[in-house]
C-alpha cells in the first residue's frame, strides 16, 4: 500500500489501516494497565527503526520513577513521533498512555507526558495571525513525514483525549501548576463533550491562583469555542476581558482571545488592555502558556501583539457580538 497517494483513501477509513479505529479499539483494559505492547505499533509505522529503538520502547521508559530517566525517555519519544514539524502515523496510540502517566502520583514528569499528548493532537503551524492562533487542526489534506494521512493522525489522537476527559477534567484542579495548564492544553482538542468541557474551565477560573494557568483556561475555552461554535462563547471573552477586577493575566487572555473570535477592527480599550499588559511584561510572565509558547516570536509578547494587532486596525467598541 502506498501512503503517498490517498485519492482513493475513503477506501481505508474505518478499515485496520485507519489509526482512528486503532483508537476507537483499543480497550480500557489496555490502557489501563498500560499493555503498550498489545497496541498494533507495526501497522501505523512506515519508516524503519531498525538502528534505533521504536516509540513504544521510549513510552515504557517514560514510567520510570527517576525524573532523568523519564525525562530523556519523553524527549526522545517525541523526536521519534516528530519529523520536520509532522506527527507519524503511529503517534495517536501513544496518547491513552501518556494520560495515565500524567494521572499517576508517582510519575515524576506528568506535565511533560500531558504536554506531550497534546501535541500530538493538533496542528502545528501556529502563526501570530488572527485566523490560526485558536486553530486547532487544518482540513485541507496534509500528509506526516512517514507518508501517513496527517489528517488522521491528529483527529485519532483528539479522539483518544476525548475518550479520556473523565480522567483530564480532575486534573484542572491538581496541586502542581504546569499539569494544570497541560490538561487545559489537551482538553482544548477534545472532539465531543465541548459545552461540558468549556463549562469545567470557566468554573475553575475564579479560584485558579496561577497566571500562567489562568490564561491558559481562557485560552482552552477559546480554541474549543472556535472549533465547536459555542454560543455566547465571544460575549462572555468580551466581559471578561474589560472586567478591571480580573487579573491582569485573564483580562490579557480574554482580549486576545475575543480578537480572534471575531472579525471586528480592535476597539481601542482592548487594545489599551493589551498594550498596558504588554508594557509591564518584563517578567515574561506568559512564555509558558502553551498557546504563546507555540508561536514562541522571539519569546516577545510584543513582538506576538505587533503582528495579531495591526497598527490600523481599530474602532471604537461595538459591544458584545
Amino acid at each position: 500500500m502506498s501512503w503517498t497517494s490517498w485519492d482513493g483513501r475513503e477506501v481505508y477509513a474505518g478499515s485496520e489501516w485507519d489509526v482512528r479505529t486503532a483508537i476507537a479499539e483499543m480497550t480500557p483494559e489496555v490502557k489501563d494497565g498500560f499493555r503498550i505492547d498489545e497496541v498494533p505499533w507495526e501497522r501505523f509505522r512506515f519508516i524503519s527503526t531498525d538502528s534505533k529503538p521504536p516509540a513504544e520502547y521510549w513510552l515504557a521508559q517514560a514510567r520510570s520513577v527517576d525524573a532523568d530517566i523519564a525525562d530523556h525517555a519523553l524527549d526522545r519519544l517525541f523526536h521519534s513521533l516528530f519529523g520536520h514539524g509532522r506527527i507519524s502515523g503511529s503517534a495517536p496510540l501513544a496518547v491513552p498512555f501518556l494520560i495515565r502517566l500524567a494521572t499517576d502520583p508517582s510519575a515524576p514528569r506528568r506535565a511533560g507526558a500531558l504536554s506531550l499528548a497534546a501535541a500530538l493532537a493538533r496542528q502545528h503551524d501556529s502563526a501570530p495571525a488572527r485566523e490560526w492562533f485558536l486553530l486547532t487542526a487544518y482540513h485541507d489534506l496534509r500528509f506526516s513525514f512517514d507518508g501517513y494521512l496527517e489528517n488522521w493522525t491528529i483527529e485519532a489522537s483528539r479522539l483518544a483525549i476525548t475518550a479520556d476527559t473523565e480522567l483530564l477534567l480532575p486534573l484542572l484542579h491538581d496541586p502542581h501548576p504546569e499539569v494544570r495548564i497541560a490538561a487545559c492544553d489537551a482538553l482544548a482538542t477534545a472532539v465531543d463533550d465541548a459545552d461540558r468541557i468549556a463549562a469545567a474551565l470557566l468554573a475553575w477560573l475564579p479560584a485558579e491562583p496561577h497566571p500562567v494557568a489562568q490564561a491558559s483556561l481562557v485560552l482552552a475555552f477559546a480554541e474549543l469555542a472556535r472549533e465547536h461554535a459555542l454560543p455566547g462563547a465571544a460575549d462572555r471573552l468580551n466581559t471578561l476581558w474589560q472586567d478591571p477586577t480580573r487579573p491582569a493575566e485573564v483580562r490579557f487572555a480574554a482580549a486576545i482571545a475575543w480578537y480572534c473570535l471575531t472579525d471586528t477592527p480592535v476597539p481601542d480599550e482592548l487594545r489599551a488592555v493589551i498594550d498596558t499588559y504588554v508594557a509591564q511584561d518584563s517578567g515574561h510572565a506568559l512564555a509558558d502558556v502553551p498557546w504563546i509558547a507555540r508561536i514562541d516570536c522571539w519569546n516577545s509578547l510584543a513582538a506576538i501583539t505587533d503582528r495579531m494587532l495591526p497598527a490600523n486596525d481599530h474602532a471604537e467598541h461595538p459591544g458584545p457580538q
